[in-house]
Formats: structure tokens, sequence, C-alpha cells
């Protein structure tokens, strides 16, 4: 299919049709845990203040909690996050393939942390559990060599292909005709044109970018119209192509927190919290009004008798004309009990922190008096770990995954990357999560080897053979694997082969010699011998006596 104005105009007023029924509940949720957010519908000058009926900050600090969590477990910039691995185990091994490896991770992670990447990821870490999805762009850049933006859900329509992988994103946008001009110069469009030829810089016109798979790629070609993916940039209001060009990698990623066969867009906590979250407020608002009634409770006046207005300030005093003298001001006792408010306000909260997993990145603290051991850590984790899993691995393999590999491919055309060894022409290579939250996922792998190789050591102890069955290099290496072991630390199979050659070259000559040695022993005891009996041989004759050999 070639793509043109038109139908891609018509296919994003589509996209906007079917996405309508998502938007009034992202704005409602949005509005109790992302206020700042919270402009799907309703539309915000930039600046102004935020005027919502919120009155409980549980589901807004604990989302805060779980975007820093993931942010700090996954793709914490203090330390590495990935490694590349060569899926030919053979290869793997060779030691220049692991360094050169380890080379291209280093100058990946300069450019990551050289690039706004951590402050535009953590954008998309608070967006997914809210709007149950999120959306990250990133391409070239002049000086940093990628970038990374965090485009707002509000602005981006995605589309599927028959994997259910996303591969088609209409972005709508507005620039002011001055923004345009400069961007585009005099192909920015008959609207911006106009605007500024009746010196209207400031207005702003709607433009629409489209990206998308490309029917009629040639790889054959390199040129820019030529691409996997195709990226148009279009007047909306006159329905006018303002530039085309293309990506060799589909440049957005949109990962969905969690995902039901046949769903376009995703749901997060916020959502499945969502009755709570309204239900919290709500009591949060009925609890304030029931202590303002306790701290300062409505007054009981009689019919007359006191002259008004009446005076409530600290110290004030009332003058009455009593014709009865029982008459008096009382204050209207409330029957509201706080405590019982709060106990089902916090079983609430209890149960939004739960949904944000703020009790496994809060885990420490959730410990009474700060007691547990390193072990009940491990065991906890790894049962934290059963409910995220499925979450983790789509944030693998729909956020984390795209973006090393358009970062890896950005930079390898770039020259960034050093030349790769002539063993890896036409190898694929994969990519292994070392994060806190990767390696707390692998913590069974781990503990069912150690666990293994405990019960081996103890048949060992009395049936020796069975290490027989073991390869040790295997563990060696596969451990090596597991806690990520820098390849300077672990020898190759080459290395190790060369060493084993030396020790058993040095163990024969070792061998050699205690034989020279044990011979030499031998012919000097039979020389000692032969010359004891030579000596009595000679005694004898002397005494006339046979010689006898003590």
């Amino acid at each position: 299919m070639k793509w043109d104005a038109e139908e891609v105009i018509k296919r994003y007023n589509e996209m906007k049709s079917n996405r309508a029924t998502y938007e009034a509940t992202w704005q409602d949720v949005a509005k109790y845990c992302l206020p700042r957010k919270a402009d799907i519908i309703e539309k915000r000058t930039p600046g102004q203040k935020l005027d919502y009926d919120v009155y409980d900050s549980t589901a807004i600090q604990a989302n805060i909690v779980l975007a820093a969590g993931f942010h700090s477990y996954m793709t914490n910039p203090s330390s590495k996050w990935f490694t590349l691995r060569i899926k030919d185990p053979r290869i793997m091994q060779r030691k220049e393939v692991k360094l050169w490896l380890r080379d291209s991770e280093d100058s990946m992670y300069d450019a990551i942390n050289a690039s706004n990447f951590n402050q535009q990821i953590h954008e998309v870490y608070l967006d997914m559990p809210i709007f149950g999805w999120g959306c990250l762009y990133v391409t070239e850049d002049m000086r940093d060599v990628v970038r990374y933006y965090s485009r707002s859900v509000a602005e981006i329509y995605i589309d599927e292909d028959e994997a259910e992988r996303v591969d088609t994103v209409y972005r709508k946008f507005e620039l002011t005709a001055r923004q345009a001009y400069r961007l585009w110069g005099k192909e920015a469009g008959k609207t911006t044109l106009e605007l500024i030829e009746d010196d209207d810089d400031d207005s702003t016109v709607e433009f629409c970018h489209f990206v998308g798979p490309r029917a009629d790629y040639d790889p054959g070609k390199r040129d820019s119209t030529n691409m996997p993916f195709v990226s148009m940039y279009i007047d909306v209001k006159n329905r006018e192509i303002i530039s085309e060009s293309g990506y060799w990698e589909f440049p957005f990623m949109c990962p969905r927190f969690n995902k039901q066969a046949g769903e376009l867009y995703g749901t997060g906590p916020g959502l499945v919290s969502y009755s709570d979250i309204k239900m919290l407020n709500s009591m949060d608002l009925v609890t304030i009004r029931a202590a303002q009634k306790i701290v300062d409770p409505p007054m009981v006046l009689p019919h007359d008798g006191f002259l008004l207005p009446i005076k409530q300030s600290p110290g004030a005093i009332n003058y009455a004309t009593r014709s009865n003298p029982n008459d008096r001001i009382d204050f209207l006792n409330s029957p509201a009990n706080i405590p019982v408010s709060f106990e089902m306000m916090n079983a609430r909260r209890q149960v939004i922190q739960r949904n944000f997993f703020v009790d496994l990145f809060l885990l420490m603290a959730q410990v009474p008096e700060g007691r547990m051991t390193a072990t009940e850590v491990i065991q906890r984790n790894a049962e934290k770990m059963l409910i995220l899993a499925p979450t983790l691995g789509r944030l693998m393999s729909e956020l984390l995954n795209p973006v090393i590999n358009r970062t890896f491919n950005i930079m390898l055309r770039a020259g960034v990357i050093p030349p790769a060894p002539a063993s890896l022409r036409g190898q694929e290579y994969v990519i292994e999560y070392t994060s806190p939250l990767a390696k707390a996922q692998r913590a069974a792998d781990l503990n069912s080897m150690s666990n293994f190789l405990g019960m081996v050591g103890q048949m060992a102890s009395f049936v020796p053979t069975v290490l027989d069955k073991l390869n040790s290099d295997d563990i060696v290496d596969r451990q090596a694997d597991m806690h990520n072991v820098p390849p300077s630390i672990v020898r190759s199979p080459e290395e190790v082969a060369q060493i084993r050659q030396q020790r058993a070259q040095q163990q024969a000559q070792m061998a050699q010699m205690q034989q020279l040695n044990a011979a030499a022993q031998i012919g000097k005891t039979a020389t000692e011998g032969l010359k004891n009996y030579t000596e009595a041989e000679e005694v004898a004759t002397n005494a006339g006596q046979p010689a006898e050999v003590a």
C-alpha cells in the first residue's frame, strides 16, 4: 500500500474516533493519579493552575514510587543494566568477541547517559501505570548522536501488525507558524505560508506525523524515501504533505503495562485501582468535613435574647437580654467516629499501594522493626516477581529491546560503535538484562544451581565418582553469565586449553624427572651393593673364608 496525504488523514480520523472511548477514562484516572497530565480531553494552557477536587494523594505517591522503582531497578544510570551476547555460544566464547561486545556496551552507555534518556524514560514510567501505556521516540542527534523524547499519550494514536506489535503511529501536534517555517521553510505548507504573509507568526497550525511500514520498500536502495518505515509530516487542514522521509528502524516505542488479547491500548494499576481511588477520595472528603465539625462544631442558639451578630473569635463577648434565664449558646456535638474512618481509609490505601507494587519497591521499609535476613529478602523478592514478571517481560520486549536496538544501529551508522571482528559477520546479538529486577527474576535459577551443586557435593563425600558427571567449565561459564562477570575475569576456552596444555607438559616433565631420579637412585643403590660385595669378598679372601654379603 502506497501512502498519500488523503489516506493518512482518513486513517488518522478513524483512529481518533476509535480511541475516543478510552479518553474519558484516561482523563478521570489521570485526574486522581497524575494531575499534571490530565489533559486528554480538558486542554490547559501552559502554567494553568491545577484546580481538581482531589483530597488524597495516595495514588499520586504510589505512582511516583512505581515509576522511580522501574527507573532505579531497571534502567539505573549509575550501573549497567544490559549486556549484549551472540546467539552462537561457540563464537561467544572467543575473547575478541567478548571484548568487542563490552566496548560496544560501554559506548552505548556513554551515549545514553550523555543524552536526555534518563529524564524521558522516567516520564514513560509515569505514564504507563496510569494510562496503561506510554510512548518514547528515539531519533538521531547531531550533538548527542541519539536523542529520546517522551510523547504525551494525548497526541499519539497507534496501530498494530498481525503479530500485535505496534508498527504504526499517528502523532498530532501544533506548531506556531514561525516554528513551522523555521523547520520546513517554504515547504511548510499553505496554511503556514498564509499566516507568515499576514504577519500572524504566533498562530498555531495542526500537523500530523505519520510513521508506518513502507509496502514498496526496496532493500537495494539507500535513499531517504526508500527505508523500511515511511515518515510523513502533513498539514491537517489542507491535507498536504509537508515532508516525506523514512526510518531504518521503527522510532516509536509504545509499551503497554498489561494488555488483553484483541486490545490495542493497555491497562495499568491506575485503572485497576480506579474504584478504590475514587472511594478513598470521597472518604477523605467526608472525614475532613467530620473533623471540621468536631474542631469547629455548629452552634445551637435560642430563638431570641442575644444581640446579633454572634461573635465566635477567641475572647469574644456576647450580650444577652434574657427573658428566660436558661437560654444560652450551645454547640451541636458531632457523632462522627474519626478512628473508624482512618481504619477504613488505610485499608483502601494498602490496596492501592499493593496494586502499584509499592510493597515490592519499598520492601525493606515494610519489614517490622527493620529485621530481615538476606535469604528472606530474596524469597520475598522472588514472590513479588511472580506478580510483576508479565509486566517486566512486556517492558523488555516493547520498550527496552527496541530502544537498545535502535540506539545500537544509530551509533553503528554514525561510526561510534567500533568495527566488529570478522568472525561476527552474519551473526545476531541478543540482549540480556542485568538490572536488579532482572537479577531478581533469575534468582530462582541461581538458587536452583546452588542447591544442585550443594547436593552433589554432599553425595561426593561418600561417592566421589559422582563428580565425573559435572562439566566444571560449563558451570563456571553459566555462573559468570548469571552474575554478569566481566569477560576479562573469566578466561576464554582457548586460554584455558593453553594453560592446561602447559600444566600437562609441566606435569609430564616432572614425572619424567621423577622417573630419572628413581632410576638414578636404583643405580646408586646397585653400585653401592656391588661395592660392598667386592669389599666383603676381598676381606674374606684375605681371611681364607667365602665372602658373605650383608
